[in-house]
């Protein structure tokens, strides 16, 4: 299975925006856990027997206000995870909206380059394991379509060996958008194990404390964004939360 990793330049409006706003975060401090996160993803695909490929941005598609190298700053968080990227694919997205480019880069490695199957994995769920990933690539042998549930109705995983529209299917695919569409093509789909993503509060809380409690029992998923929650001083609060301790 072809991993596909899509990261963006943490920048204002680009990366987890609505923890910024709605939260006790700051701008500095949401792209810090973003690149964190990009490490711990890299490394679980890179750990499995997925074939990692780098969706960077074109850099026709940011705002006229945010300067930014976007494939010299995915290599270097690929770098800060992995040191060698000699096993590292890196590709340009293609497409006006994050949906569009997707689906370009999912349909293209489907049916233009023969790929037997791809997976899409969001960089905001760093508690994703190589298990995860491998246990994935196998319900891809007996499924057409496999989505992994994420924070608040989400998919952190989408995994395909035949193609579907994901024309308007939102900045990050949700669920059931992505498994109505599979159904309405006549394929069958299989589901992963869910996995919190750190793209909203709810997400980011259930990453917090899921990572304290692997590095309890020394398991290594989510140790990256672990390691930089815990500089910040983050916690989970009454009601759900993000507070500072």
């Amino acid at each position: 299975m072809i991993v596909v990793v899509p990261v963006d330049p943490p920048r204002e409006g680009l990366v987890l925006s609505s923890l910024a706003d709605r939260t006790v975060l700051t701008e500095a401090e949401v792209h810090e856990l973003y690149e964190a996160s990009v490490v711990d993803v890299v490394r679980a695909v890179a750990a499995s027997g997925g074939d990692l490929l780098v969706n960077y941005r074109d850099e026709g598609t940011l705002p006229d206000s945010i300067a930014a190298d976007p494939e010299a700053e995915a290599r270097e968080l690929a770098t800060a995870a992995l040191g060698d990227l000699e096993d590292v694919r890196f590709e340009r997205q293609v497409g006006s909206t994050r949906s569009a480019r997707i689906g370009n880069t999912v349909t293209h490695l489907l049916e233009r380059e023969d790929a037997t199957s791809v997976g899409v994995l969001e960089p905001t769920a760093p508690l994703v394991a190589r298990t995860d990933i491998d246990g994935a690539a196998m319900s891809l042998r007996r499924h057409d379509v496999v989505l992994g549930p994420s924070s608040g109705g989400r998919t952190y995983f989408a995994g395909f060996s035949e193609p579907i529209d994901f024309a308007d299917a939102h900045a990050v695919p949700e669920l059931t958008t992505l498994a109505e569409r599979a159904d309405a093509d006549g394929l069958d789909v299989g589901f992963a194990p869910a996995v919190p993503t750190i793209a909203i509060e709810s997400g980011l809380c259930a990453t917090i404390a899921g990572g304290r409690a692997r590095a309890i029992t020394d398991r290594s998923a989510g140790a990256t964004t672990t390691a930089i929650a815990d500089d910040l001083g983050l916690r989970v609060g009454e009601g759900g939360r993000i507070e500072r301790e």
